[in-house]
């Protein structure tokens, strides 16, 4: 089959670019981040309602806009059964165009209501981004530790596997016994089955950080990150004081508290303020002779029940005045809790560096002890079991400063979410060099 020239010219447009990106196998947490917030389905809902409260944001002047309507109507009159016929026999027309606007007080607390939930939706937008950004950089960086731990898991197979081939070796000059030689094969068949469920894991995790990004890359996908610690020397009442307004929960609670008043003022003018309502009619009821009306009207609406205590429309006015005090409890509540999360992170973090630095120092220790193993074991004066502990004590030291490295990079992450700021930037800002 021959494609013609502009289906051929659309077939290059759509599968070269797939191509080239497939053939992309290297990933950068920038990348990642870019893919994840392209085709995110919850931005993307978040993105219709800024839309939509934008749309209304910028047309205000529709909460002041007249109703305006026409109308159109035919009649037919005629006798049915008696002889007589009606006054204007056959059919007649009427025409007809009204406007009516009506103005109250609470017209100014409406639109500042709408631009206050128009707001509420960019932050809620932003907050959004920034949550998914943290997100897939933990997740990321997740990834990453895996691999290496893999990288050390492949070590270890092969440390075994020499292992087991020096074991042979004595076992059939006849210096080490049958058990022995089990045990080497047993060390290294366990080292591989740990290597082989890693990988599945890592495959497995991997698939569902793809799925994540809402997309799919074929082949090997390398991860070019790499995590690099620094200590983190934070002082908590600073942050809470520098940063703590600028939390996007604070903010929200404060434009809540703000949309409430608003939404109290205009409740109250539109039940007590008064009200202004203008009409203006025309109809016309034949064309043949032309003959038309114009009407207008002026009324001036002064309520009267929303000033007695107890009447339906005072009650919805005291209810405002509660939901206004509750919203001012959850900021105080929010605060609260936002000041206890960083005192507790920037604890943590103080913590949880002397927790890397012993883990640092137990992994000297268990490299040196295997190297003090390994030789004696040459030697002939180490068992196969003790050289198994060293390795294992290894291997097990190897993974517990990963597991630490990840476990304080994560409450870096989490310390810069609590303080709304990235989380370089507070690397910048309060990372100590030279440790």
């Amino acid at each position: 089959m021959r494609l013609k020239p502009v289906g051929f010219i659309v077939f290059l447009l759509i599968f070269i670019p797939f191509c080239i990106f497939a053939q992309n196998t290297h990933l950068s947490l920038d990348d990642a981040i870019n893919l994840a917030l392209e085709h995110n389905l919850s931005l993307k809902k978040a993105e219709i309602d800024l839309a939509s409260s934008g749309f209304s944001e910028r047309n205000l002047w529709s909460e002041i806009f007249p109703s305006i309507n026409a109308s159109a109507s035919a009649t037919y009159r005629n006798q049915l059964f008696s002889g007589v016929p009606p006054a204007n026999q056959g059919i007649s027309y009427n025409f007809g165009f009204s406007v009516n606007l009506g103005l109250n007080a609470g017209i100014p607390y409406s639109m500042r209501s709408i631009q206050l939930a128009h707001q509420a939706n960019i932050l809620r937008y932003e907050d959004a981004r920034n949550q998914l950004s943290i997100l897939i950089t933990k997740f990321y960086y997740s990834l990453v530790a895996e691999k290496n731990n893999l990288l050390l898991m492949e070590e270890v197979l092969n440390l075994t596997q020499r292992q087991f081939t020096r074991s042979e070796t004595l076992f059939r000059n006849g210096l080490v016994g049958e058990l022995s030689l089990t045990q080497s094969r047993l060390s290294l068949e366990n080292a591989r089955f740990n290597l082989s469920a890693a990988k599945i894991a890592h495959e497995n995790n991997m698939a569902d950080f793809m799925a994540m990004l809402g997309t799919f890359i074929e082949g090997n996908i390398t991860l070019t990150g790499e995590i690099i610690l620094v200590k983190i020397e934070a002082d908590a009442e600073t942050l809470i004081k520098e940063y703590l307004p600028k939390r996007p929960d604070i903010i929200r609670s404060k434009q809540e508290i703000e949309r409430l008043r608003a939404s109290q003022m205009q409740t109250i003018m539109q039940a007590r303020a008064p009200s202004l309502n203008l009409s203006v009619d025309w109809n016309s009821s034949s064309i043949d002779p032309f003959h038309d009306s114009l009407s207008a009207s002026a009324r001036l609406n002064i309520p009267i029940d929303p000033w007695i205590p107890g009447t339906a429309r005072e009650q919805a006015i005291s209810r405002g005045t509660v939901s206004l005090e509750k919203a001012k409890l959850d900021l105080e509540m929010t605060e609260n809790s936002a000041k206890t999360q960083i005192r507790s992170l920037s604890s943590l973090l103080r913590n949880s560096w002397d927790n890397i630095l012993i883990a640092r120092l137990s992994l000297q220790a268990a490299q040196r002890s295997y190297q003090l193993t390994e030789q004696g074991f040459n030697n002939g004066i180490v068992e196969a079991l003790t050289l198994q502990d060293a390795r294992n004590n290894m291997a097990n030291a190897r993974q517990r400063l990963l597991q630490a490295e990840l476990s304080y990079f994560n409450m870096i992450l989490d310390l810069s979410a609590a303080v709304n700021i990235e989380w370089k930037k507070l690397i910048d800002l309060y990372g100590v060099s030279g440790e």
